[in-house]
């Protein structure tokens, strides 16, 4: 009688997906993780969490845990589970664990820009980063340009990196009344941000560029992490600063807007010019780290950020250039069609076959 061979057991920390508040790290470990069993049927899948929630896909250990759920009640489930591999979409390894682990790399900000991170955050962040280099094997990267900072800044050889770029959903969610756009204080020609307040994100450069145009507002949805920066966009009665918005009011935003800005110092990928160009909008980015890797030729950029002159031209062709803007937004659909979540659970998959062969 032939013998079965082992299926593999591959545990997930999908604790991120489970948050209340899901921003790109969330998302990206939802969109993966629930395409992990149809990406390799072959392999035995164990997902693990501390709080339960809907829509995930995918069957789920609960693990309540009050604090420290990673470093201690992780471990001990995975020391009863003992499986082959250990998978952590977003790199804070457990430092107990001592089998085989991978993890994803999305990017090093708080290398590139500490003033932003607490003296806290920065430690846990260089903490865990340094364990995951250490530790893992292989290491994936959202972006060539992650891939770099990993081989700059913390000397990792670039054949451990695997980079497997994000996916995007199609826009499903129905947009809200354009009467909210009054409620919002948007009344006429606006550009769109979206992204936390933050100084890497880089919102005064767009203000000051809106500024200097004639007509036009600058509309920024998402969290506020810089309060001080916040008030300080609020003071202008050119931007306004909308705070986090539901999704049929996003859809209305992006829907509305005459182009979508990016204009951020650094991106690990540059989620926000994806998600823009899959609603087939023109996007005006900074020419600066991973953006171009997203928005290859079917976005406008440019090149000094603190030029509010040359950001100011740039989004009046974005603006104002009606041939340009059809075929922009043509090409925006088409690349972004190339980015998908089961394309990027593939590349996941293929590195977790890599390591357990």
């Amino acid at each position: 009688m032939a013998v079965r061979p082992k299926r593999s057991t591959i545990a997930v920390d999908i604790n991120p997906a489970t948050r209340p508040v899901l921003t790109g790290t969330e998302i990206y470990t939802r969109e993966v993780c629930s395409r992990l069993p149809r990406a390799a049927p072959e392999l035995r899948w164990r997902f693990f969490a501390s709080r339960a929630r809907g829509g995930l896909g995918v069957d789920v250990m609960v693990l309540p845990f009050p604090r420290l759920w990673t470093q201690v009640r992780l471990p001990l489930a995975l020391e009863s589970e003992r499986p082959d591999l250990l998978f952590v979409p977003a790199h804070a390894l457990p430092f107990a664990w001592p089998g085989l682990v991978l993890t994803v790399v999305h990017d090093l900000a708080f290398e590139r820009h500490p003033e932003v991170y607490s003296f806290a955050e920065r430690t846990y962040l260089r903490l865990s980063t340094r364990w995951a280099v250490a530790k893992c094997p292989l290491l994936i990267a959202v972006s060539e340009s992650t891939k770099g900072d990993l081989v700059r800044l913390y000397g990792v050889r670039p054949e451990r990196i695997r980079v497997v770029p994000l996916g995007v959903a199609k826009p499903r969610a129905p947009a809200a009344p354009v009467s909210r756009l009054a409620e919002l204080g948007l009344d006429g020609n606006f550009v769109l941000q979206v992204g936390r307040v933050e100084p890497r994100k880089n919102q005064t450069a767009a203000l000051a560029a809106v500024e200097r145009m004639d007509g036009v507002t600058l509309a920024i949805a998402g969290p506020e992490r810089d309060a001080a920066l916040a008030a300080k966009l609020r003071s202008s009665q050119r931007c306004r600063v909308l705070g986090r918005v539901d999704q049929p009011t996003l859809e209305l935003l992006y829907r509305r807007a005459g182009a979508v800005i990016v204009p951020s110092l650094y991106e690990g990928f540059g989620l926000p010019v994806l998600e823009a160009m899959a609603r087939g909008k023109v996007v005006v980015a900074a020419k600066a780290s991973s953006l171009p890797e997203v928005g290859g030729e079917a976005a406008l950029y440019f090149h000094d950020a603190a030029d509010s002159e040359q950001v100011a031209r740039v989004l009046g062709v974005a603006l104002n250039d009606k041939a340009l803007r059809t075929r922009l937004a043509k090409a925006a659909l088409a690349r972004a069609a190339t980015f998908t979540w089961d394309k990027t659970a593939a590349g996941v998959a293929t590195v977790i076959r890599e390591l357990v062969g």
